[in-house]
């Protein structure tokens, strides 16, 4: 089987209210991050695993997001423009080596048209002490899957960034497995998503689509009516069960089926998650 050289890197999950969607987030047993200001005017929050991480993200000051333009993909408009109809899963991340590459690559390819975009901010680490991490994006848009945007991330300084004292999780939690898109017909984002990831989708009996990612990973494009664009995904944790204590003494509805422990979008801020055993995937 062919497997993507890329893998996960991370989900930017759209919210109205940070610090509401971050206490959901903590009681379901993962350390989250602090705030995060863009100079764009979005504000984040991450939560952090071994090699791949989830962005809560919101609109903090709408006054400073500039707008899209030719050639130019406007990050915090596209957010902006999403709370306005939804809350959830917006944008889907692979790992990048040389994001100017991919953006020449996606241009080629007619799947993205856009200057790669490099920025940096300040962060801290566990002790407190400032450092700076730096990233460059290079995106790719499917125009029959408006709900959702792609593009992968490169790391100029992955040492400031990635640190295993913000990837211990009360939940166990470890890596992002899987990512879910739905459409009515998956076969028609095939190309789109081929030439996302560099490898071709496997059919898995039904309409369903995989694409096998680096790591063990995989995104999956699934048959749903009405939708277009990313409903779940699957994060490994070290024991389902202990987790669906939680969520059981938190009040959460959630169902187990499937070797996974699943609670739905109204639950976590309009997308759907599944905890599953590290391991079996």
């Amino acid at each position: 089987m062919t497997v993507s050289r890329r893998r996960i890197d991370h989900l930017v999950l759209a919210v109205h209210d940070l610090d509401r969607a971050a206490a959901l987030y903590e009681g379901l047993g993962f350390q989250v991050g602090a705030r995060n200001r863009h100079p764009w005017g979005t504000e984040n929050r991450l939560i952090q695993f071994r090699s791949s991480f989830l962005e809560l993200i919101t609109v903090g000051d709408g006054a400073l997001i500039p707008p899209h333009a030719p050639g130019r993909f406007s990050f915090g408009a596209f957010v902006r423009d999403c709370l306005e109809t939804r809350e959830g899963l917006a944008m889907v991340v692979l790992d990048s080596t040389d994001a100017a590459a991919d953006a020449a690559a996606f241009t080629r390819t007619g799947i993205g048209r856009f200057e790669p975009f490099h920025f940096e901010r300040k962060g801290r680490r566990p002790d407190g002490s400032e450092t700076v991490v730096a990233f460059s994006l290079a995106f790719a848009l499917d125009p029959r899957l408006p709900d959702a945007a792609f593009f992968v991330c490169q790391q100029h300084h992955p040492e400031a960034f990635w640190n295993p004292a913000f990837q211990q999780h009360p939940n166990g939690a470890v890596e992002l497995e899987a990512v879910t898109l739905e459409a009515p017909d998956p076969s028609e984002h095939a190309d789109f998503i081929a030439g996302f990831t560099g490898v071709a989708g496997r059919n898995n009996g039904g309409q369903d689509l995989v694409f096998p990612l680096r790591g063990g990973g995989r995104l999956v494009i699934a048959s749903g009516a009405g939708a277009s664009g990313g409903t779940s995904y699957r994060v490994a944790v070290a024991d389902p069960a202990a987790v669906a204590e939680r969520l059981a003494h938190l009040n959460l509805p959630f169902q187990t089926a499937d070797d996974a422990v699943t609670i739905g979008p109204a639950e976590a801020f309009g997308v759907t998650i599944r905890f599953g055993a590290a391991g079996t995937r």
